[in-house]
C-alpha cells in the first residue's frame, strides 16, 4: 500500500530500531533515564527555552500547556477554528483545564494581531469570559507555514494585553525547513512550545513540551496528574534523538513530493487544487465525491484521507518515495480520466 493518509503512519527505519534496541535506559519518572534527559536538554536548546519534558503525545503537550496557562472558571483561549485542540482532542481543553475556546475563522489557519484584538473580551467585565491565552499551530492543519513576522506581531499584541502564547508545533520542523527559519526563532519568545517526533521525523512515539524551567517543573506535575509518567522511556527517546540526527534535512524531500503530487493532481479532470498553497507535506484537494474516490484508490493500493464530503487530504512522509508518488498519481489518473 502507498499510505498517504497521514505522516503519523511512518514506521521506524532499521537504523532507528537499532538505536531503540541499544538505548541506555533508567526510570524516567524518577529522572533517572539518561537518554530521556539528553533528549529533553537537546529540545530545550533547539527551541530557545530553558527546559523541556518528554511526553507520550502532542495531544498531551497541548493538554498540559492549556492547564499551565488557563485558570478554571471562565478563562478563554483564542485559536483557529481548524486547529487540533478544537477538532481532535475530545474536548480536552474544557474537560482538563476548564478552558473556553474562541475559534477564529482565518485563511488557511493563520490569523493576525487584528484578529486577536477583535476576539479580546472587555477587561474587568463581570459577564464576559476572560481572555487568557493565544494558541498558534505551526504548521496549520492545512500545512501552511506561519510567517515569523506574523507570529511576532501576534506575540506583541498578546503581551500588550497580558495574554500567554503557546505554539502547537506538531509540524514545526516542516515549517522550519520550508521557511528557512531555525526553530529557536519560533520558540524563543513564547511561553510554551512543543515538537512532535512521530510525524515527519518518523519516530514511533513521543513529543516534547518546552518552556521556562519554572513552567516545565509545573508541567511535570501535570504530566503525573494526567497519567503520562513513564519508566524506561529511553527506548522511545532514542528514536527521537535518532530522528533529530538523521531525519530533519530530508523533510525537504517530503515537501518536494507534496508539490509533485499537487501538480499532478491539478492536471486531472474534476480535481480542484491550488498548488501554490502546498507549502510543506500536506496536500488538500476537492472533487465531487471524496469518499467514493478514496475507496476506489484504496482498492488499487493507494490510501488517502477523506476530509469532507468533497475534500481529500494526502500527506507525504519518509515511507513514501518520489517513485511511489508517481505511482499514486498514475492510479488517480486511471480513476479520473
Amino acid at each position: 500500500m502507498i499510505d498517504l493518509r497521514s505522516d503519523t503512519k511512518t514506521r521506524p527505519t532499521d537504523a532507528m530500531r537499532q538505536a531503540i534496541a541499544t538505548a541506555d535506559v533508567g526510570d524516567e519518572q524518577a529522572g533517572e533515564d539518561p537518554t530521556v534527559s539528553a533528549l529533553e536538554d537537546r529540545v530545550a536548546a533547539l527551541l530557545g527555552q530553558e527546559a523541556s519534558v518528554f511526553l507520550p503525545s502532542g495531544t498531551m503537550c497541548n493538554a498540559i500547556a492549556f492547564r499551565l496557562h488557563v485558570r478554571p472558571g471562565g478563562d478563554e483561549v483564542i485559536l483557529d477554528r481548524s486547529s487540533h485542540p478544537v477538532r481532535h482532542e475530545a474536548g480536552g481543553p474544557a474537560a482538563l483545564s476548564g478552558a473556553l475556546l474562541y475559534p477564529l475563522d482565518s485563511a488557511g489557519g493563520i490569523f493576525g494581531p487584528n484578529d486577536v484584538l477583535g476576539a479580546l473580551r472587555p477587561v474587568g467585565s463581570r459577564q464576559a469570559p476572560r481572555s487568557r491565552m493565544v494558541s498558534i499551530e505551526q504548521t496549520t492543519g492545512a500545512g501552511r507555514v506561519w510567517p515569523l513576522a506574523t507570529i511576532r506581531a501576534v506575540i506583541n499584541l498578546a503581551r500588550d494585553h497580558q495574554l500567554r502564547v503557546h505554539i502547537d508545533g506538531a509540524r514545526l520542523f516542516n515549517a522550519s525547513v520550508a521557511a528557512g527559519v531555525p526553530v529557536s526563532e519560533y520558540g524563543a519568545e513564547v511561553d510554551t512550545i512543543w515538537v512532535d517526533f512521530s510525524k515527519g521525523l518518523g519516530a514511533p512515539v513521543g513529543a516534547a513540551l518546552a518552556g521556562s524551567a519554572e513552567t516545565i517543573a509545573e508541567a511535570r506535575r501535570y504530566k503525573q496528574m494526567f497519567g503520562g509518567a513513564m519508566r524506561q522511556a529511553g527506548i522511545l527517546a532514542a528514536a527521537a534523538i535518532y530522528a533529530l540526527d538523521h531525519h530533519l534535512d530530508r523533510l525537504v524531500e517530503d515537501h518536494d513530493n507534496a508539490r509533485t503530487l499537487a501538480n499532478g493532481l491539478a492536471a486531472l479532470p474534476g480535481v480542484g487544487i491550488d498548488s501554490n498553497l502546498v507549502e510543506t507535506n500536506i496536500v488538500l484537494f476537492t472533487l465531487a465525491d471524496a469518499t467514493a474516490f478514496c475507496e476506489a484508490l484504496a482498492s488499487k493500493g493507494v490510501l488517502m484521507g477523506v476530509a469532507g464530503e468533497n475534500r481529500v487530504r494526502a500527506v507525504t512522509h519518509l515511507d513514501v518515495s518520489a517513485a511511489r508518488i508517481e505511482q499514486a498519481l498514475e492510479v488517480a489518473a486511471s480513476l479520473l480520466q
